[in-house]
């Protein structure tokens, strides 16, 4: 058969379309999730255009991101180059803190720096360390996210039935979470609830903003974020917070608009104030640790707690304020 060679290299095939039907397996992934694990090699940033472009369809209907599927769903996979074999290092085999395993789930206390997935620039991440660290496991996914330098519980699942078990807890905010946040300036003593709606954006790269928009706003999406103590630490104050929905950057863009943005925030923060701690006192990461995490287990119903101590970086720093 003849081969076609471009500049010494044998041409790669042309991208076709694709029309993939979801198995049981695959049931009840969110698309983007889905699209990732089909399409291993191609940069997430390019997974989300071509969802937002509607060149992804789901039984020849438009779908979003966060569509959930299901068994015997058609999906439209439009044209997409993926990476050559080899082109990208694999991920290192890594294994993290752990707070609970069982055969049905694992929880984790992620370092801040430490993306939970691959994707925007990050070649790796939680997940893909962990894969390679336990080639044997069936199956292991991520039940939620955290921000990159976010510390704290992170949540995986073993099984495609605690996955969505978990995850149903997660859409109708069975589970209990909250934080621990240092932030700039004295935080008022009445300010206990913040209610402001927040609206997600991509620019052209496909990196998220978000930011408080008027209430009515149609894309915006009701956050509540709980202030549930708070003590001075010197010219900032330490914030124990919970909260009553899980949005993007909630926490970071809720704080950061009522003037006390995070200690050490990259996005949304005070970055004059980021550089001085940097400088002064060496602390170089954002304070924001997700210190506890509560859910039923998918399993036996029984009511769980897992926490994760503050890191040693952050006890010292709060040491010397």
């Amino acid at each position: 058969m003849e081969r076609r060679i471009i500049d010494g290299n044998p041409a790669r095939a042309a991208p076709q379309v694709r029309r993939i039907t979801v198995d049981a397996e695959s049931a009840g992934q969110r698309l983007d999730n889905f699209l990732l694990r089909v399409l291993k090699g191609v940069p997430k940033t390019h997974v989300y255009r071509v969802i937002r472009s509607g060149e992804v369809r789901v039984n020849m209907g438009r779908a979003e991101a966060a569509t959930r599927i299901a068994a015997g769903d058609e999906v439209r996979v439009p044209p997409v180059r993926v990476a050559a074999a080899g082109s990208a290092p694999p991920a290192p085999a890594r294994e993290f803190p752990l707070l609970f395993e069982d055969e049905h789930l694992l929880a984790i206390d992620k370092p801040a720096g430490v993306a939970v997935h691959g994707g925007s620039g990050v070649s790796s991440g939680v997940i893909e360390q962990l894969r390679r660290a336990r080639p044997d496991a069936r199956f292991l996914e991520l039940v939620h996210r955290l921000d990159k330098e976010t510390s704290g519980v992170l949540l995986l699942a073993k099984k495609r039935s605690a996955l969505t078990a978990l995850q149903d807890q997660f859409r109708a905010r069975d589970t209990g979470k909250s934080y621990l946040a240092l932030v700039a300036g004295a935080w008022p003593k009445g300010l206990k609830v913040i209610d402001r709606p927040l609206l997600k954006t991509l620019d052209a790269a496909g990196e998220r903003h978000v930011r408080v928009v008027a209430a009515g706003h149609e894309d915006a999406r009701r956050s509540i974020t709980l202030v549930r103590s708070a003590r001075a630490a010197g010219p900032c104050t330490l914030l124990d917070i919970a909260l009553k929905t899980g949005r993007t950057h909630q926490i970071r863009v809720h704080l950061a608009d009522a003037g006390h943005p995070i200690v050490g925030d990259p996005k949304y923060g005070d970055f004059a104030l980021n550089r001085a701690f940097a400088r002064e006192r060496r602390f170089a990461r954002m304070f924001l640790h997700a210190r506890e995490l509560a859910f039923d287990h998918p399993a036996t119903g029984a009511r769980l707690t897992l926490a994760a101590a503050l890191p040693a970086e952050c006890e010292t720093l709060l040491a010397e304020l």
